[in-house]
């Protein structure tokens, strides 16, 4: 297992545990008790101090922008609210999202694939699809974005005369 990855399930397991105390609805975070879980799990998961940062890095992000990354969850699962959505499946979706939508320090396929091997080792027997039918429609509406923008400047506002 790559140090990556285990540095992802590291998030994973530290996400968790947040979201099962309520972390996320709560108003105010509590910085005492996510401070306590970093040090537990890096203390006893992670030896690599790249590892930790990598974690660490993607944790804060993930609770930087947990109001957007789960109004994109609710978006692209619509038929799901997000209360009903395994704990699970949640938190592997915050960090696929926070890896293809915020931090842009990997591929986006392999921000994809390394959630979908998270879910099929620890969610159900639907996660894997399920995480991937999420993450791959927010890539292709971050793909055509992209392709918009491209245009847009590239074409300057010109039109294109036909002979």
């Amino acid at each position: 297992m790559s140090s990556r990855r285990l540095a992802r399930i590291v998030t994973f397991q530290i996400l968790f545990q947040l979201d099962f105390s309520g972390f996320f609805e709560k108003k105010t975070k509590q910085e005492k008790d996510l401070k306590e879980i970093l040090d537990y799990n890096f203390k006893k998961f992670l030896s690599s101090s790249e590892d930790k940062d990598f974690s660490k890095k993607l944790i804060f992000e993930i609770i930087k922008k947990s109001e957007e990354i789960d109004k994109l969850i609710k978006k692209f699962a619509p038929q799901w609210p997000i209360n009903q959505i395994s704990l699970v499946d949640r938190n592997i979706l915050r960090i696929g999202i926070a890896e293809l939508v915020f931090l842009k320090e990997v591929p986006e396929k392999v921000a994809i694939n390394e959630a979908i091997e998270i879910a099929k080792t620890f969610g159900s027997e639907t996660s894997g699809r399920f995480i991937n039918g999420v993450l791959g429609a927010i890539y292709e509406e971050l793909k055509g974005k992209a392709k918009n923008q491209f245009n847009k400047e590239n074409n300057h506002g010109k039109e294109i005369k036909q002979s």
